[in-house]
């Protein structure tokens, strides 16, 4: 049997949330197309005949700004540490460029085995892929370097041969039915963030968080099946609050429905959400505000 931990790494939108949830067959990750969405190391298990594999979703590596940033970044450095494999994944649609010199840059350092991933092909004409596999194999050491695309599945198969291939033989590390080790409660506010970075502008969701109050499971196994949930969306300034509840409270009703239903699929039984948005000002360099969001 094989087993281990691989962990995943990559620049902002390179697709790694989406790789990840593919590969465990489950949403665990959000997913948006809004830079520096992931904030934390989240711990997807795929177990199956083949083994174990322990997969860690990162987020992406960026130069940090903020003391969340640098967070952010060191829970990376961390995930890249004592591991069995390293997946390096790469936007192949966009022009190689500082970040990517950087993470490459981080793979090198970290002294792990890796495989370079490049994601999207889906929307790059193969001929176009030549040049960047080329790049890649010149640049470091890769195991291998394979071409997938995480939204269509394309060459997930072969992945998954690759990282079975190259693990180690051992037992698994956690129980079978075990997809991941984040809680109902911090998926919730997952969920509840990836549907204000769906409805808000650009310059918004570097600035959102989301606190859930409440998490009342009282009445979830009585006939009614009901999950009571409060949620404090974190910005930064008022004018942020205001375009979040939106004119006649629009954008909020709109986030607290969407993110109701799949609240409600996630836990399997009806749950009653409330949301109120408040404006904690420089929050993201606040280490009180980021320890009770536990980012790093």
């Amino acid at each position: 049997m094989k087993s281990g931990t691989v962990s995943i790494v990559g620049r902002p939108n390179s697709g790694k949330s989406t790789l990840v949830n593919a590969l465990v067959g489950q949403k665990i990750s959000i997913v948006s197309d809004k830079p520096q969405t992931t904030r934390h190391r989240i711990l997807g298990v795929r177990t199956e005949e083949r083994g174990q594999i322990a997969f860690v979703d990162t987020p992406g590596v960026h130069k940090p700004a903020y003391a969340m940033n640098r967070r952010m970044l060191r829970a990376v450095h961390a995930a890249v540490r004592d591991v069995d494999l390293v997946l390096m994944v790469v936007d192949a649609s966009v022009r190689f460029g500082a970040g990517e010199s950087f993470t490459l840059e981080m793979v090198r350092g970290c002294g792990a085995r890796a495989l370079a991933l490049l994601n999207k092909i889906d929307r790059v004409r193969k001929p176009q892929l030549l040049p960047t596999i080329e790049r890649y194999s010149k640049a470091h050491e890769f195991l291998e370097i394979v071409p997938i695309s995480a939204l269509t599945g394309e060459n997930l198969d072969r992945l998954l041969e690759l990282v079975f291939k190259h693990l180690p033989e051992a037992e698994a590390r956690f129980a079978a039915d075990l997809v991941t080790d984040r809680t109902e409660r911090f998926l919730a506010a997952e969920l509840i963030r990836e549907k204000v970075l769906a409805r808000t502008r650009e310059e918004l969701p570097y600035a959102t968080a989301v606190v859930l109050s409440k998490f009342d499971e009282s009445a979830r196994t009585s006939r009614r099946k009901l999950v009571r949930i409060e949620a404090d969306i974190i910005v930064e300034k008022n004018s942020q609050a205001a375009i979040i509840v939106g004119a006649g409270g629009l954008v909020l009703r709109d986030v607290g429905t969407a993110a109701r239903l799949e609240i409600e699929e996630l836990l399997d039984c009806r749950v009653y959400l409330r949301l109120r948005v408040r404006a904690v000002e420089k929050w993201r360099n606040s280490e009180a505000v980021l320890d009770e969001l536990d980012i790093g």
